[in-house]
């Protein structure tokens, strides 16, 4: 346990943020040295096994191997891909029943050469089930049982509890999450295909809803002609509460955007006075706009990445050009969480 005053020293404010960054610098050097098993060949035959299953992938580890395990399961489960996590234990003891041979097995033990997870190998072999190994230990049992290994090599767990899995668990599960990633890349899964498999949740509610849903129309639209006076658009501006309007020429089509923000630029190079100067005099022309169609994650990620900054707002007009609604920033980020 130590003595009392090893113990209070640690407790220091110094002390724990160094012994947290300590933590840190190790899991992040453990990640970093995936790059070499990532650009080898035997993960690309695992990436292979998993986007051609036609069954389950199924997941067995123990300890926190398996709570690794059952994060990676959940992981691949929520991008549509199939997938199980079963206890070692239960598998031995019954739960093989679910095994199919169109399914693909993914044994994951730190050492290689847990009993339990080993046992399994010889019913995957009958029944024709390709085998993925995760581990550590490229020379053990496990290693040489298995179609594909991932082999992690040495690991460096944390000091100085080398004993307890700490940095292993975190490699496991950056393996699992790059897997999860490049198997919904590569079968070309979707955010409509997410909103689907999340209807109850706020990110699936988010992501399925679409810039008709929550965009400003009608009254709410703030909309003004080009010969608007400045003074008067301003008014508009401040009504509808959105920070902009919409500038339109006589036929009603949009030609351009006035927002808040654009009244410091318009003070700064107006020498005179303001009060004859015209929207279309001061509009900023051939704004964005985007569908009502749009799915509204797709409409953040326009604003966000707008060049040459990231802008608040987007016009959404018809067919012949006229504006029909504005969809705001805030709309986007401040939906309530749902039921």
């Amino acid at each position: 346990m130590g003595t009392q005053s090893q113990r209070e020293a640690h407790r220091s404010a110094e002390a724990i943020q160094r012994m947290a960054l300590e933590v840190a610098a190790a899991e992040v050097r453990g990640i970093q040295g995936l790059a070499t098993l990532f650009g080898s060949e035997p993960f690309l035959e695992a990436v292979e096994l998993l986007e051609g299953c036609r069954g389950r992938i199924l997941i067995f580890g123990l300890g926190k191997s398996g709570l690794a395990g059952q994060r990676i399961a959940a992981s691949l489960r929520s991008v549509g891909t199939p997938s199980i996590f079963i206890h070692p234990v239960e598998a031995l003891h019954g739960d093989l029943g679910i095994v199919d041979p169109s399914d693909v097995a993914i044994l994951i033990s730190k050492s290689g050469e847990n009993p339990e997870v080993r046992a399994l190998v010889p019913t995957f072999r009958r029944l024709g089930v390709a085998i993925i190994g995760m581990t550590t230990a490229g020379g053990s049992k496990l290693a040489r049982s298995v179609d594909v290994l991932l082999n992690l090599g040495p690991v460096e767990e944390i000091a100085p509890m080398s004993e307890v899995p700490t940095v292993s668990t975190t490699l496991f599960q950056v393996i699992g999450d790059a897997l999860t990633i490049i198997l919904c890349r590569v079968k070309g899964f979707t955010p409509e295909d997410f909103a689907f498999l999340h209807p109850g949740g706020v990110l699936g509610r988010k992501i399925s809803l679409r810039v008709r849903d929550v965009m400003h129309r009608d009254a709410e639209l703030p909309i003004v002609q080009e010969g608007t006076q400045l003074v008067d658009a301003l008014e508009e501006i401040i009504d509808k509460r959105l920070g902009m309007t919409a500038v339109v020429d006589a036929a009603g089509r949009l030609s351009g955007v006035l927002a808040d923000g654009d009244l410091k630029r318009i003070l700064r190079r107006t020498s005179g006075s303001i009060q004859n100067l015209t929207a279309g005099e001061v509009m900023t022309r051939d704004p964005k706009t985007i569908d009502p169609g749009a799915l509204l994650v797709v409409a953040v990620k326009t604003m966000e990445t707008n060049r040459p900054g990231a802008i608040s707002f987007l016009v959404i007009v018809d067919e012949k050009g006229r504006p029909e609604g504005v969809v705001h920033i805030h709309d986007c980020l401040s939906l309530p969480a749902g039921p």
